[in-house]
């Protein structure tokens, strides 16, 4: 036999054991849903929440490359050690080996019947050279394994030019010890205006630097008949972070044992929450929960230090540090979701808003790696603290309403227009989408006042509780649809609502019957807007069959259609719980069903849309255990139509609470009767408060509507 083949024998037997020990639910998760279509996920080895997310990068070849891979690609650039998941921007992307056959090479082409992933666990046999490259992770640190097959030289690439996306490097900067670490440095600019990396790597033989130049370096192995493992630190303030990091994390070279220690934290992370349904069923929901729980990243070193908003290293060892706040689209369901099983990790988020406020002098908008992006419109970290301090995440709850109340006034964004005319006049705003930013900034007004509510500070309480009913000034009783209006009180005409032009026109990534139901903050005023009640529901029932053309410039973000319901973004994801606040939950439940079997796949194109960093999955998961928050700011839960049978949260008080649904199936998606601990519940809706103490939920379901949460007491 020859040697390269006993090799690769010895390597397949040492790796039997680590593919044993994936646990009962990582086996579970398929880390191929959303790597084709329009989902973006990351692929690659992670643990919980860490920074490291390492994997492979491809070339961007256009929008489906945010997340630095797509399933329809196979040439690689290496294997980076951060990605971003489901955004719609590229970024990141930094510090990034290949193991190759030349110097000259910096390229690989791969197969994807040759890559083997799973949570914590990355693989792929490489042909050129032939290698197989192994990667796993800690919170800080990615660590590789690269075996060689054949008796040639070998070399890794070190890149530091690679990036994804808008991504764009202007300093670089590695020094070689002259055997087996390297430690440098990463600065660009993208969509993070100026992001650093710092990091220290270490080989586990000697290497020979022989060739280099502006941003990489490739390296000879002294001994390519063993597997060279390599250990990388990474930091964002600076080299001695990188290896404190390093030596904490990462302090030997067991590849297994790290490995099977990244398995463990996402068993551990998977089973917060337990289901029972069919096999496919609990494929979708434990890969809907690792993509919910892949973000936020820590963002601090392991001694509490952390780059800050104003560019400083800072240290603060009350909790973890957070950055990749996607909060335009996760203040609706992931950070809701995380307030239920992960209310300490949360409360740290909290707490890293309030260090963003005082560095940059305003709550948060879509930070990354310590840069305010700004990017969508509204204030969404003041909806998503509003929402911690209401469930009692938040210690300092005064200076977090002034964090919000000095956001909520500081001019820019078209803010001081809103603040001034209760609105947002189209004809004054040169930057367009008035009617979304008029919207979210309503949802982040009404989220002040009613923190400002529950500490008895009833001036402000009122200022921000009328200016949350601004959606009134641009609702058209005549047509009913929200629009564009001047400041004269003109309607933008002419008017098609079905017409959408992508950042260019009165919505964001959406259109006026997409955006007529953006009132998750005061459904039932909405509801006064109409005629009737009655009115109302028709109106509604007619999103779910209209149509209509979007035109040719309309956002790709506008998918997942059903009539003009596009569940592939955020702005919609309430909308179908809406039938519970008119006592009509029995409308709601074909809609979900409808959504959790045909927008939800375990096809790679199994996401409808972006995954935006957990909130498309975060949706999922809990509307598939039957609950959703709609009010984003302290709201209660909504029961929906599980297409689990049975869930049961570990809350981190060591109490459990459980939903069981009793007769369901395909056919049986209607409730019947609820109780909550064993008896009766009319209303259609529980409250966190109830959650968080534990308890069960026993739906009754069946196949007709029920006259269960009709009647206006019942309602939420």
């Amino acid at each position: 036999m020859k040697r390269h083949s006993l090799l690769y024998l010895v390597l397949l037997t040492a790796l039997l054991p680590l593919c044993a020990s994936a646990g009962e639910l990582t086996k579970l998760v398929n880390l191929r849903i959303g790597t084709g279509g329009h989902g973006h996920v990351f692929l690659g080895a992670n643990v919980p929440f860490g920074f490291v997310q390492l994997g492979p990068t491809e070339h961007t070849r256009g929008w489906d490359w945010c997340s630095g891979y797509h399933d329809s690609d196979n040439v690689l650039l290496g294997f980076s050690h951060t990605h971003l998941s489901g955004t719609g921007i590229g970024d990141l992307g930094d510090i990034t080996l290949l193991p190759v056959a030349t110097a000259e090479q910096d390229t690989a082409v791969f197969s994807h019947s040759d890559e083997t992933v799973r949570p914590g666990y990355y693989s792929v046999n490489l042909h050129n050279p032939e290698v197989t490259v192994e990667l796993t992770a800690t919170e800080r640190c990615g660590i590789h394994r690269y075996t060689f097959h054949k008796d040639a030289p070998a070399f890794i690439r070190l890149d530091l030019n690679t990036g994804i996306g808008w991504d764009s490097v202007y300093a670089t900067d590695f020094q070689f010890d002259g055997a087996s670490e390297v430690s440098g440095l990463r600065f660009s600019h993208g969509w993070a205006k100026d992001q650093k990396v710092y990091f220290t790597a270490q080989f586990s033989q000697p290497l020979r630097l022989v060739k280099s130049g502006r941003g990489y370096g490739v390296f000879q192995l002294s001994n390519p008949q063993e597997p060279l493992l390599v250990r990388v630190g990474l930091s964002a303030t600076g080299i001695d972070g990188a290896k404190a990091n390093l030596c904490t994390e990462v302090s030997n070279w067991d590849f297994d044992g790290t490995a099977k220690a990244a398995d463990e934290a996402w068993e551990r992370q998977l089973a917060k929450i337990k289901v029972s349904a069919s096999d496919e069923v609990r494929q979708i929901y434990y890969t809907a929960v690792y993509h919910a729980f892949n973000a936020p990243s820590i963002f601090n070193d392991v001694d509490g230090s952390y780059r800050g908003a104003d560019g400083q290293v800072h240290r603060d060892t009350a909790g973890n540090n957070y950055t990749t706040f996607s909060l335009w689209d996760t203040y609706r369901a992931e950070m809701p979701l995380l307030s239920v099983v992960e209310p300490t990790r949360a409360a740290d988020m909290g707490r890293t808003f309030l260090r963003i406020a005082d560095e940059q002098g305003r709550l948060p908008v879509w930070h990354l790696m310590g840069n305010e992006t700004d990017c969508m419109v509204g204030n969404p970290g003041v909806i998503a603290l509003a929402d911690m301090v209401l469930k009692g995440l938040v210690t300092d709850k005064q200076h977090a309403l002034e964090a919000m109340k000095t956001t909520m006034e500081t001019p820019g964004r078209s803010l001081e227009l809103f603040n001034k005319y209760g609105y947002i006049p189209m004809d004054l705003d040169p930057t367009h989408e008035t009617v979304a930013k008029t919207l979210e900034y309503a949802i982040a007004a009404d989220a002040v006042g009613r923190v400002a509510n529950s500490m008895g500070d009833k001036q402000a309480a009122e200022l921000y509780t009328q200016r949350g009913k601004a959606y009134q000034q641009l609702f058209d009783p005549q047509t009913q649809f929200m629009r564009g209006r001047s400041v004269k009180k003109e309607w933008r005409t002419p008017f098609n609502p079905f017409h959408a032009v992508h950042r260019m026109d009165d919505y964001t990534e959406g259109n006026a019957w997409q955006y007529t139901w953006l009132v998750p903050q005061d459904v039932h005023g909405l509801v006064k807007c109409f005629p009737s009640e009655k009115a109302f529901c028709t109106k509604l029932d007619s999103l779910f069959t209209v149509e209509g053309d979007l035109g040719a410039e309309a956002s790709p973000d506008i998918s997942g259609l059903i009539g003009q319901y596009a569940h592939g973004n955020e702005p919609s994801h309430h909308i179908i719980y809406m039938y519970n606040y008119i006592g009509k939950p029995y409308k709601a439940a074909p809609l979900l069903r409808k959504v959790m079997k045909e927008m939800y796949t375990t096809a790679k194109d199994g996401l409808c849309g972006n995954e935006d960093v957990g909130q498309m999955s975060a949706w999922y998961v809990l509307s598939a255990i039957g609950l959703y928050q709609v009010e984003p700011a302290g709201g209660p839960f909504i029961i929906g139509s599980p297409v689990v049978n049975k869930a049961t949260i570990q809350l981190e008080s060591g109490k459990t609470f459980t939903v069981e649904a009793k007769n369901n199936s395909d056919s049986n998606i209607y409730v019947q009767s609820v109780q909550l601990n064993g008896k009766p519940l009319s209303r259609s809706y529980i409250t966190y408060k109830q959650l968080m103490q534990g308890g069960k939920l026993t739906l009754v379901m069946g196949s007709k509507p029920s006259k269960w949460g009709t009647k206006k007491n019942e309602r939420p």
